[in-house]
């Protein structure tokens, strides 16, 4: 809650054109139905972690939908699925149709390691254009910057009943943040870990833990070079 009254109080940034929206709408059924946003990485839930990294974006942060009522408990506007049932695509295209801004940056709610500085890095990346990240595996949707001039070809999807979110959209410019410039900000491969079973959970907690052991060792070893 702490983090959320930060979020609504900060005044205008210099990504003013840019909205941010947290996907809170689906069932998490390969998680046994539990809101991922509330799980703990850390000692903070998923959602308090994405709450602080996006107030450093932008304040005008809102969710689609909210099931499991974590973001209406954050201070959060929610605005309801402009399509029912439609999937991944039809919650970034809802988040479009409902943002106050040209721009909104899209994330899922389960992405705990999320960092300000790539974010506002996407957000600098264009002023007017959609961007997102392509790794090896493939794109990153639901990380990504859409234009409202996007919405009309993600419509267009919906109508022929796709559902998933997993290239971009046709007919517009978007640019891609590849490989090497995901490097700089994910040397370690957790930048774009989502949580959608108990063993991605188990796994971003160990991944976490080794994180900050190999963190703690570098200090030390700085230390001593320091006391040489």
């Amino acid at each position: 809650m702490i983090l959320a009254n930060r979020q609504i109080m900060l005044s205008m940034s210099e990504h003013g054109g840019l909205a941010a929206a947290i996907l809170a709408g689906g069932r998490a059924r390969r998680l046994g139905e539990i809101d991922k946003s509330a799980l703990t990485i850390d000692g903070e839930t998923i959602m308090e972690r994405l709450l602080g990294v996006l107030a450093s974006v932008t304040p005008h942060i809102f969710a689609v939908g909210d099931r499991y009522g974590a973001a209406t408990a954050a201070g959060l506007r929610v605005v309801p699925d402009a399509i029912p049932d439609s999937g991944p695509l039809g919650g970034v295209y809802t988040a479009i149709v409902s943002s106050p801004c040209d721009r909104t940056l899209v994330v899922g709610c389960d992405m705990p390691f999320l960092t300000g500085p790539f974010l506002r890095y996407l957000a600098e990346r264009s002023e007017t254009l959609s961007v997102m990240p392509r790794t090896a595996n493939g794109y990153e949707p639901l990380c990504a910057i859409y234009a409202r001039e996007t919405a009309a070809a993600l419509r267009e999807r919906l109508d022929r009943g796709e559902r998933q979110a997993a290239h971009p959209p046709g007919g517009v410019q978007v640019i891609e943040v590849g490989a090497e410039e995901l490097a700089a900000f994910d040397p370690h491969g957790l930048l774009f870990v989502n949580v959608n079973t108990p063993h991605d959970y188990a796994q971003a907690r160990r991944r976490l833990d080794s994180e900050v052991f190999r963190l703690k060792l570098t200090k030390l070893d700085e230390d001593r070079i320091t006391d040489v």
